[in-house]
């Protein structure tokens, strides 16, 4: 039996490939990473010379943060983990995955094994060939989109390394202050955020200890970093929590701010109105003489008191809207009345049943239900609790002996 090029498949399992680079780079995610490739054997003389060789280094001390030491290995971990982070630019990794199947693709070698994977698994019809093929290409993109990954990561280690070396600077100062002020995170208390931590990713604490493990992560690397954490947040907490005072107006302006993005209501206003009636059919002239009466009218308006007596002085309608939502007026009117003053009167426009003139004779606010105001305080309160933790620890960098080897 014949069996077509490879190229030939390529396009029926295109989706197949951006489906795969859409899972490599999608962000704050753990991706299991392929395990390491076997390599060539040694003699338990020249292992055992290596892996000495590697505990040396990995155990050097890269710098000393006020006398405590930060290893290589710990940098490194660190750097590990940050890796499982990082996102590069989806365009630009499909690019280079489209690039890279192409070569595939173009390796006469490539059908040939295709062929020998035919004969090994005994085809000898149309669907097994179909479906031997699609393995082989599944597989072959599987091996693509995994070397991409291991080619970035390794593209991005000297960056992720300093930042791992910044990050467990600053947990060392954090973990001394918190020290300092007898505040301590014990085994059991990590051990808890760890349980809660897996439990979220719906593995044991074992299995999830195995995965990070797998992506060439230490489980002591997340403890000690959840460790940090925690004790930073109780110095913060103890320091500052005396410092920190939201009042009822942060809080309404915090509400306002996030309705008008999604467009509620924060106030109502409290509306007056005078329509002037005109014919169905009016010409440009009567429509100016009619839109001057208006203004006139508008000009002689002293205050909401004098709306009702100056409408029936003009034959024209008087409606008291009392309070109502901005919402349920339509645009322009609605921006003109929330951005006048108490008092103030806007000028005529046309509407369907006549001229029209507005007036806004004040406002109340609406108030957010009792949860909403909580939420709304809480995230003021943490916005205030991290501006102090960066002052902080500005002041215990520049105030640290850090001593790099």
């Amino acid at each position: 039996m014949h069996y077509s090029a490879l190229h030939r498949l390529a396009l029926p399992f295109a989706r197949l490939l951006i489906a795969g680079v859409a899972a490599a780079t999608a962000s704050e995610r753990l991706v299991a990473q392929a395990p390491p490739r076997q390599a060539a054997a040694e003699s338990p003389a020249a292992k055992a010379e290596k892996t000495s060789q590697s505990g040396r280094s990995e155990q050097a001390i890269v710098l000393l943060v006020n006398d405590e030491p930060i290893t290589a290995y710990e940098i490194q971990q660190r750097a590990n983990f940050l890796a499982l982070h990082e996102s590069g630019p989806t365009a630009e990794l499909r690019a280079k995955a489209e690039a890279r199947w192409a070569q595939i693709t173009k390796d006469p070698k490539i059908n040939d094994r295709l062929t020998a994977l035919m004969r090994e698994r005994k085809v000898t019809n149309k669907e097994q060939a179909q479906a031997v093929q699609k393995e082989f290409v599944m597989k072959l993109q599987h091996d693509m989109l995994d070397q991409l990954q291991r080619e970035g990561r390794a593209a991005m280690m000297p960056k992720l390394k300093k930042e791992a070396q910044e990050e467990l600077i600053d947990e060392r100062l954090k973990l001394q202050e918190a020290k300092r002020g007898g505040i301590e995170i014990s085994d059991a208390d990590v051990r808890r955020m760890m349980k809660t931590l897996s439990d979220r990713n719906k593995m044991t604490e074992e299995q999830f200890a195995q995965h990070l493990k797998g992506m060439g992560v230490d489980i002591a690397t997340m403890n000690e970093r959840t460790r940090a954490q925690a004790a930073w947040r109780e110095v913060v907490r103890r320091k500052f929590s005396s410092q920190i005072s939201i009042n009822s107006r942060d809080v309404d302006r915090m509400i306002s701010s996030s309705a008008s993005e999604t467009g509620a209501d924060t106030v109502e206003l409290q509306i007056q109105k005078i329509t002037l009636p005109t014919p169905a059919k009016l010409d440009q002239a009567a429509l100016a003489k009619r839109y001057a009466e208006a203004d006139g009218l508008r000009q002689r308006i002293g205050g909401c008191n004098a709306m009702g007596g100056l409408a029936r002085e003009a034959n024209a309608r008087f409606d008291d809207l009392k309070y109502i939502k901005p919402s349920a007026i339509s645009e322009p009117t609605r921006s003109m009345l929330l951005n006048a003053r108490d008092g103030d009167v806007l000028p005529p426009a046309t509407a369907a049943g006549g001229i029209e003139i507005y007036a806004v004779c004040g406002r109340r606010s609406i108030k957010a239900d009792e949860k909403e105001r909580e939420k709304a305080q809480e995230e003021l309160a943490q916005k205030e609790f991290e501006i102090m933790a960066k002052r902080q620890l500005r002041d215990l960098r520049q105030d640290a002996h850090i001593e790099y080897r």
